[in-house]
């Protein structure tokens, strides 16, 4: 179970509230006489102060929990206001003797374009540490990656940042089959995320019954998937867009997270039946 959040952010991108203990500030790029324009993006689904919760189930067993907020106000940042998320993973405290985990990452959003302009990762994982700092310079179209420049195509995303632009995209007349791209930065890599559009359904949860749109992540089979359609994601049918249960079947058995609470939605949950 390696890179846990990771997993959970790409089941559909899973608190703390402040950088982690022994985190340095992110660093970002100054934007002061910068001219260079950037995309404009209609948010109606996500504000200051959302907070989603989630549980994961490791096949019958509850292995741990997860936490996706977005902080009050903005932050000011490259010259630009910014969202502050923060998306957090651990396993719970019967599962800490298997395998502890304690995840957090951090993620700095252009408030207009929806883009990054720092990125924090912190993962302790059964012993296994990592701790990453990128600065976003969409300017230069570069990322300096832990002290490593790397070129970037214009408004690429961080693995946190791009669950929000996600939730930005329009899916009135989505079509089954559609498929849906996002560019993301992570591990010194490029990755050209794709989503397939698999229609609309009703799904019945612990929380109750809900429209839902399907969709199906193009993952990479072999790293973390058995096949490269292991992966579906149900998200709510309604301007909030936010996701209600992802199942997936890895390679050391099958994952299900659920949504277990929210709270601050920007919207109705015009999506539950009952």
């Amino acid at each position: 179970m390696k890179k846990f959040v990771s997993l959970l952010v790409v089941l559909c991108c899973l608190g703390a509230t402040t950088l982690p203990s022994g985190a340095q500030e992110p660093e970002a790029f100054d934007g002061e006489g910068k001219t260079v324009s950037f995309r404009r993006i209609s948010n109606t689904a996500f504000q200051p102060g959302e907070v989603l919760k989630f549980r994961l189930h490791y096949g019958f067993i509850n292995a741990g929990i997860g936490e996706l907020r977005i902080k009050p106000g903005t932050v000011h940042m490259a010259s630009k206001d910014c969202y502050h998320i923060v998306a957090t993973g651990k396993s719970i405290n019967s599962f800490d003797w298997f395998y502890k985990v304690r995840d957090t990452y951090e993620t700095y959003v252009d408030k207009e374009a929806i883009m990054p302009w720092a990125f924090v990762r912190d993962v302790y994982e059964g012993g296994y540490t990592m701790k990453d700092y990128y600065a976003f310079d969409h300017y230069q179209k570069t990322v300096r990656a832990n002290g490593v420049n790397y070129n970037i195509p214009l408004h690429t995303q961080d693995i946190v940042s791009s669950f929000y632009y996600a939730r930005t995209i329009d899916f009135t007349d989505a079509k089954k089959g559609d498929v849906f791209e996002v560019p993301m930065f992570l591990d010194k890599e490029l990755h050209n995320f794709k989503f397939r559009f698999l229609g609309r359904f009703t799904l019945k949860t612990d929380a109750g019954t809900f429209k839902v749109m399907k969709f199906m992540p193009v993952v990479m089979k072999g790293r973390v998937f058995k096949n490269d359609e292991d992966l579906i994601v149900y998200v709510s049918d309604d301007a909030n867009k936010i996701p209600l249960e992802i199942k997936a079947n890895i390679l050391v058995g099958s994952v299900r997270m659920t949504l277990t609470g929210y709270e601050g939605l920007r919207n109705p949950m015009t999506s539950r039946i009952k």
